[in-house]
């Protein structure tokens, strides 16, 4: 992708982006990329989209997942000195 400076942008414009950001919990640049995908009719094509397929797996583990995830994965904790000697 390309990089493109934009100069000029007084601190009305400035404001309204930012608040536009806040809005949609996006970031700044994600912001201007889609009011300018949008102001040239490219408004179709989601540049960021957001994935909640994943969802349901938050929060969904007992206590007793974890400590049995923890206990199954504590040996990926310890470095072997010899393979990186």
């Amino acid at each position: 992708m390309k990089t493109l400076t934009i100069r000029g942008i007084d601190e009305k414009l400035e404001s309204a982006i930012r608040m536009e950001s806040k809005k949609e919990q996006k970031s700044m640049n994600q912001t201007v990329l889609k009011l300018l995908r949008k102001s040239v009719g490219l408004s179709d094509h989601e540049l960021f989209p957001q994935y909640d397929d994943l969802d349901a797996l938050a929060g969904s583990w007992s206590q007793k997942d974890e400590t049995e995830f923890e206990r199954n994965t504590r040996q990926f904790e310890h470095i072997d000195e010899e393979l990186w000697s």
